[in-house]
């Protein structure tokens, strides 16, 4: 079946220097069995794979996910007793993996207390009737879900194979270089904004999944940590994924991916929303009332849910908010949402993640020397033609960093 890929703007929001990790749509060449390989499919036996039921419900996805794709590349070999095993768990949720740390079998170092962090290394004797192990360990939620799909791109599955119908090579023997691996992020946030989405891609969702509804973005989510990312804005026009489907939100968390909204959808809001039950005009300086309580609502619906919150104000369609450079408008904007959520949160709203999208008239303003409170994210954008307007000044950090 051919699918239609998704058209997206890569959006990374660093904390440190860093680039985004690439992807290249095809299957990789996994390693034939040696001495320095453990093998991971081998005399018609596919290696086991063994996950505690106290880790992540994303991580418990992404285990099975692997087995699958295991399976497909073995031609459904089965694991036997004596198959070779893999061990794959969060550090502090999976009490093999702490066993193995607290043993000194397993090597964490440089990845405890990591974002996202990963290593995945070939552990001797790592139980009574075992004589050796790969063991994947992360720091967090999203680094053993790394760490498991790196292990199964690394054995030939794309994770462009259910999007861009890479195939899935059929190996009699599959097997990894077995050297210790730590790998962690450079840049903090990576993702997709499904943006000018229709006709296209949403024609496609509404005629496979029924609509833009959850069904769709779990595909999208798994995607998106295929690739080793972890963010996303949702589609924008005329949706609005918390509003729309109450599964989709929810849904993103438990796969692990954090939710955002868009340079035009302030305070986790989809502009449609404003269409649905806003009041009054899309303008702060004359109904500021009517916006916070919609803001308010807004940040309280995201709940526990992990999400990047935008800041700031464009005018109503996606247009310039106003004639000329309203700097001190904005200010006042981004101060009151700010105490909004922290309000809603309970807690100092540097604590919550936070993004101010600088795009078209908005960096006019911050050109004009409008700045926004050192945690927030500055995401710097094109002109709409491929070309990026600025770039960070080399040597000023910020708490929240810049994106792209």
């Amino acid at each position: 079946m051919i699918r239609t890929a998704i058209t997206a703007l890569t959006l990374a929001a660093a904390l440190a220097t860093g680039v985004a990790l690439a992807t290249p749509v095809h299957a990789a060449a996994p390693a034939a069995a040696s001495p320095a390989t453990f093998p991971l499919v081998a005399a018609r036996r596919s290696a086991r794979i063994e996950t505690d039921v106290t880790d992540w419900p994303g991580v418990l996805r992404a285990v099975n996910d692997v087995r699958s794709d295991l399976g497909k590349l073995s031609a459904d070999a089965q694991p036997a007793k004596d198959a070779p095993l893999v061990i794959i768990g969060t550090i502090g949720r999976s009490p093999a993996i702490d066993a193995l740390i607290a043993s000194g079998k397993l090597d964490v170092t440089g990845v405890t207390g990591q974002w996202e962090a990963f290593v995945q290394q070939v552990v001797e004797n790592p139980r009574p009737g075992i004589a050796r192990a790969l063991v994947i360990a992360g720091a967090d939620k999203r680094g053993t879900i790394f760490g498991a799909y790196d292990l199964i791109e690394r054995a030939g599955v794309s994770p462009w194979a259910w999007w861009a119908d890479v195939p899935v090579p059929v190996k009699a023997e599959v097997a990894v270089a077995s050297d210790r691996r730590v790998q962690k992020p450079g840049v903090k946030y990576r993702g997709l904004f499904l943006n000018d989405e229709d006709p296209a891609l949403m024609g496609w969702a509404k005629a496979t999944f029924g609509g833009v509804n959850h069904d769709f973005y779990a595909k999208v989510y798994e995607l998106t940590l295929r690739m080793k990312g972890n963010f996303l804005w949702p589609a924008m026009w005329g949706k609005a994924i918390y509003d729309d489907d109450p599964l989709s939100a929810p849904l993103a968390d438990e796969y692990g991916v954090v939710l955002g909204t868009s340079h035009h959808e302030p305070m986790g809001r989809a502009h449609v929303e404003w269409e649905r039950y806003g009041q009054g005009p899309w303008d702060y300086a004359k109904n500021p009332k009517s916006l916070q309580d919609f803001w308010r609502a807004g940040v309280t619906r995201l709940g526990a849910n992990e999400s990047l919150i935008t800041v700031g104000m464009r005018g109503d369609g996606d247009e310039p908010m106003s004639a000329g450079t309203a700097t001190k408008l904005l200010e006042t904007i981004v101060a009151d949402q700010r105490k909004i959520i922290g309000e809603v949160t309970r807690k100092d709203p540097s604590q919550t993640p936070q993004v101010w999208a600088l795009y078209k008239e908005v960096q006019d303003y911050y050109d004009a020397g409008m700045r926004a409170p050192d945690d927030v994210t500055l995401l710097f954008s094109d002109d709409n033609w491929g070309n990026i307007r600025r770039l960070p000044e080399r040597g000023k950090t910020r708490r929240g960093g810049y994106g792209v």
